[in-house]
């Protein structure tokens, strides 16, 4: 019996994953947010007719995400109070249309035979042959959406890694510097530092000023694939970055890390990583075709991780336990303290 229900879970996932996006397209729990209510009070709210709200209290509430109240009304359930007051899931969630649509064809897809994607276009900076040049009207869809989800991956972080033992924090890929402003709470003597393609950069200006940190942060726009990183921080950080670029793309980038580091200096890598021990379907399956809809990178295991940063030059390369390793894995690594952080030529200088 526990096999067959596997099976149909598998077979009905999509169903399941439908049934929660009408639920956040239609807002359902904002509204029981109000607290527990009849159906004839949500059909107006939701704008269905009274056989279209029934259907879904019934399939939201066999998902967990709705229960049964007395009086014939509806609240939030177990699942559907974690969706309150977190508007990066609802976002993902509405964003995973695209990813959908990609996967209508599976098959193409592993052949590489399936042409432009969806998820290829949103993400211009994965197919696109100059990102640099991306104007900001094309990096703020995707901008927002991963600075919405980014609170969950900065309190994983920065709750299993004190950035308060450094002295200026680097984060190449930073977005909007959401991670940063965050970081920089938990450490008022820290110096911050975003490096992003330079519309990102633009934004990130707008946040650090927004949040009363103009005197110790700072963004710089570049294109890492192309541009030197700049110098002087003790500590960089790469947050989602590397999963999404291909080998080639991932060592160059580490080696260019290394390059910007002193001696003694500290590279952070958090990555959702694959074969992670209870989570073995993100890594591996969610993020394993996600990727390759969006056309470049893949899920790494830790060890690959760790032997790509050991190629770069780095050593004390140790993994580091998140509270929720489903969301994020964590590497740390060094520059070791003997000898000369490779390439001093030509790089921008933060200090």
């Amino acid at each position: 019996m526990r096999r067959a229900r596997g099976l149909f879970d598998l077979v009905a996932g999509f169903v399941y994953s439908q049934v929660l996006f009408a639920a956040v397209r239609l807002r359902l729990f904002d509204i029981l947010r109000d607290g527990p209510q009849t159906l004839a009070e949500l059909a107006p709210r939701l704008g269905l007719p009274a056989q279209g709200v029934a259907r879904l209290l019934d399939a939201t509430v066999a998902l967990r995400l709705v229960e049964r109240r007395r009086g014939g009304r509806y609240g939030l359930g177990a699942l559907g109070h974690a969706m309150v007051g977190n508007p990066g899931i609802a976002a993902m969630i509405e964003h995973h249309s695209l990813l959908y649509a990609d996967l209508r064809d599976p098959v193409a897809l592993l052949r590489d035979e399936g042409g432009p994607t969806a998820l290829g276009s949103y993400w211009p900076y994965a197919s696109g042959a100059g990102p640099a040049a991306l104007t900001p009207v094309q990096v703020a869809g995707y901008t927002d959406l991963m600075s919405a989800s980014q609170p969950f991956i900065a309190a994983e972080v920065l709750d299993a890694y004190d950035v308060g033992r450094h002295r200026c924090l680097l984060d190449v890929g930073g977005g909007d510097g959401r991670f940063l402003v965050e970081a920089a709470a938990r450490a008022p003597s820290l110096r911050v530092v975003l490096f992003d393609l330079p519309a990102v950069a633009a934004r990130a200006v707008l946040r650090f000023d927004a949040a009363g940190l103009s005197a110790r942060a700072s963004a710089i726009g570049g294109d890492f694939r192309r541009d030197a990183l700049p110098r002087g921080a003790d500590l960089v950080s790469l947050v989602r970055i590397l999963h999404d670029h291909d080998d080639a793309t991932v060592r160059a980038l580490l080696r260019a890390v290394r390059s910007c580091l002193q001696p003694g200096a500290t590279l952070l890598v958090a990555e959702p990583l694959a074969a992670t021990s209870g989570a073995e379907p993100v890594g591996d399956a969610y993020f394993g075709f996600y990727l390759m809809a969006m056309g470049r990178g893949r899920p790494r295991r830790a060890a690959e991780l760790a032997s790509m940063l050991a190629e770069a030059g780095f050593d004390r390369i140790r993994t580091i336990r998140t509270r929720s390793p489903l969301l994020t894995g964590l590497l740390l690594a060094r520059v070791p303290a003997s000898g000369m952080a490779g390439g001093e030529r030509g790089s921008s200088h933060l200090l």
